[in-house]
């Protein structure tokens, strides 16, 4: 039993503090540019007025208050993008599709499972978290939020703001944006949400000679580039960052991002 037990903290320690590669699925990276159609994201965003309140440099959602129609209802967003098939739609429309259905199956599961005090609950007795776990079918094909977010959102568009994009339901995560993704104010909500985040303690908090860094920044380094070039991005939201220098430290706060 104690060798169980340590495997299990080893296991769970391994998953904290590793993150999925950019891995590329080819069968995704496919589009129409010539199609004229527009994904309806109302249900999503007529969820996000309801519930979605913001407290400090946090937006919160008030999980424990979702009606049962209004459950109805994610399902049913969740299962009505499930039933396109997005390599038919414009870039653009694809790029708002993914970040939104990402979001709102994240939603799905902690409403599920709540009450609940962190999504690292979720997921089988070795996992941490459910990013692992089959959440949608496509195509006939099964899909995880990590094969959303690491083998099609982050290949394909190569664009480090989608860290900012998609939600983890944490406090320590960028915030879930009080807007649904569209093609036509995805550029908005990407600078929107990386100079919230970027000027946010939980984003970068300086100290008397060092920083603390979200831990988005070390999980996910080969997308934001070398310190130079971290740094770069960062002051482009925050212009004093520019100067940022001493030792980094990095922190992420798992707990989950609930209104009671």
């Amino acid at each position: 039993m104690k060798t169980l037990f340590t495997l299990l903290l080893t296991l769970i320690s391994f998953s904290t503090f590793s993150a999925p590669k950019s891995e590329l699925w080819p069968y995704w990276n496919s589009s129409n540019e010539a199609n004229t159609v527009a994904i309806s994201h109302q249900t999503w965003q007529d969820l996000l007025d309801n519930y979605l309140v913001t407290d400090g440099e946090y937006t919160l959602f008030k999980y424990g208050l979702v009606s049962s129609q209004d459950k109805a209802n994610l399902k049913e967003y969740i299962d009505r993008l499930s039933q396109q098939d997005p390599r038919h739609l414009t870039k653009a429309q694809q790029y708002a599709y993914w970040v939104n259905l990402y979001n709102a199956v994240t939603v799905d599961l902690i409403v599920d499972a709540y009450p609940i005090k962190s999504i690292t609950k979720l997921g089988g007795l070795f996992s941490f978290g459910p990013w692992g776990d089959d959440v949608v079918t496509i195509n006939g094909k099964a899909l995880t939020l990590n094969d959303i977010e690491h083998r099609i959102l982050r290949p394909i568009w190569n664009d480090p703001r989608t860290h900012y994009a998609v939600n983890c339901a944490s406090l320590g995560c960028p915030n879930l944006q009080s807007q649904a993704f569209t093609a036509d104010n995805t550029e908005q909500l990407l600078e929107k949400a990386a100079k919230e985040f970027i000027n946010s303690d939980k984003g970068v908090l300086q100290l008397k000679g060092k920083a603390q860094l979200s831990s988005i920044y070390e999980w996910f380094a080969d997308d934001f580039g070398n310190k130079q070039q971290l740094i770069e991005h960062l002051s482009k939201y925050r212009p004093e960052l520019a100067k940022l220098n001493g030792k980094i430290s990095y922190e992420y706060d798992w707990d989950l991002n609930d209104k009671k």
